[in-house]
């Protein structure tokens, strides 16, 4: 056990994984019907109560703007009346959607006449480790109900308040169903020990999922002793090819730059093909300047920027830490590469793996990027803020996983269930 972490609280975090695992045994036998209804009422109660969860989350981001929390940080904090308005849709969309459990992925019989299936089942319990993010706490609820499983999660100290208060409201809707409110609890009341105690309890959580920041995500993969699902620090990319439209180019890389600057699936660097740089770069670094964006170039595409004296212009020259670096702010690294080759070789050697762009009108040239970058999503002429699982049609996330063992890209209800092999047989003995 680690050094960090007291005996009491490793045994009472384990005690509240051992509850919600005996709630889970309950909830994966119940029908679609049952959990569709009980999401429903969720949603409805959120709406209910979309005033007390928005005025504890104003405490949250009082108290974090005091501390001195970045401007990324804190938009990815706002749960106010109408993102509570949003998440509760999300739970609706959720209870739409198709339920994966007993789902047969496949089924054969063999030439002895046993037949077996391989079924979606339930993972189990799930948890979740993140930071500043409380509608995390409405989606990873809503996708964990109706995949069968459990939830315990560990929201972080800056959105403690609001967290509390959208996990009451889920707790009395699932006791006034029948259902065990331990299916989706906090270990919040015990701060960092908390998550190390998330950490430690193999064989009480069956997979653990960290979102958030770079430092948190390697943290728990670093650590845990639990079966980690790694998510997304996103490194993201947008190259712009020579054949690139270099109109449609400049209104994708602003929304993919600047819609959101707080978010994994930001652009954040920016690789022009030297055949267009002379023509797009002060065209883009305009457009930029318009937004505040600060540039961190290269020196070729440095030179090319500063050459045309665009006002307002921020620019840098960038160190080889900025093209390792998610800056989850109005920055961005720009380059200048010789070919596709270069752009797809400097992207799979920086990138996080979470999602890529190319802005492109050559067949040849996009076929060889989607097929050889090495990322979670690519994206072809579109900004990459599309990677996200409500907009992929999942009505919420669990996390963009980076990895490439179970899943990868956005997570929904698929993505958190494990398969079980069923055979039926008649009696067959194996010689």
């Amino acid at each position: 056990m680690s050094d960090e972490l007291t005996t009491k609280v490793f045994d009472a975090v384990c005690a509240q994984a051992d509850r919600a695992a005996q709630a889970q045994r309950r909830l994966a036998q119940a029908d679609t019907e049952a959990k569709n209804e009980l999401l429903l009422a969720i949603a409805d109660a959120l709406d209910a109560h979309a005033d007390d969860i928005a005025g504890a989350n104003e405490l949250d981001m009082i108290a974090s703007r005091d501390a001195g929390m970045d401007a990324g940080k804190l938009d990815r904090l706002l749960f106010d009346a109408p993102r509570v308005a949003a998440a509760a849709q999300g739970v609706r969309h959720v209870a739409t959607l198709p339920d994966p459990v007993g789902q047969i992925v496949r089924g054969y019989n063999l030439p002895n006449g046993l037949r077996l299936t391989q079924t979606r089942v339930p993972m189990g319990v799930i948890g979740m480790i993140y930071e500043a993010r409380p509608n995390v706490t409405v989606d990873v609820a809503s996708l964990c109900l109706k995949s069968g499983n459990a939830a315990l999660l560990r929201g972080g100290h800056a959105a403690e308040r609001t967290n509390a208060a959208t996990l009451s409201v889920i707790a009395d809707v699932l006791e006034s169903h029948g259902f065990d409110p331990a299916l989706v609890q906090s270990v919040d009341r015990y701060g960092r020990e908390g998550a190390t105690a998330m950490m430690e309890a193999r064989g009480h959580i069956d997979v653990l999922v960290p979102r958030g920041g770079a430092g948190l995500i390697q943290a728990v993969v670093r650590n845990s002793k639990v079966p980690v699902i790694e998510t997304g620090a996103g490194n993201v990319h947008i190259y712009v090819d020579r054949s690139g439209d270099l109109g449609k180019a400049i209104p994708i890389i602003l929304n993919a730059k600047t819609q959101r600057v707080g978010v994994c699936n930001a652009a954040e660097k920016l690789l022009v093909h030297k055949d267009v740089a002379a023509e797009f770069l002060p065209a883009i670094a305009t457009a930029l300047a318009q937004a505040s964006v600060v540039l961190q170039a290269d020196t070729v595409s440095y030179d090319i920027i500063q050459g045309a004296a665009i006002e307002g212009v921020a620019l840098n020259h960038a160190t080889d830490e900025d093209w390792d670096t998610e800056y989850l702010a109005l920055r961005m690294g720009v380059k200048v590469v010789a070919d596709l080759d270069e752009a797809i070789e400097h992207i799979n050697r920086h990138s996080t793996g979470h999602t890529e762009s190319i802005i492109a009108e050559d067949y040849e040239a996009i076929e060889t990027f989607t097929k050889r970058i090495d990322s979670a999503v690519v994206m072809v002429n579109a900004s990459t803020r599309f990677t996200d699982g409500g907009v992929f049609g999942f009505g919420a996330e669990l996390g963009i996983s980076t990895q490439k063992m179970h899943a990868r890209g956005p997570m929904g209800l698929q993505e958190m269930t494990t398969t079980k092999w069923i055979g039926y047989g008649t009696g067959q003995v194996r010689a």
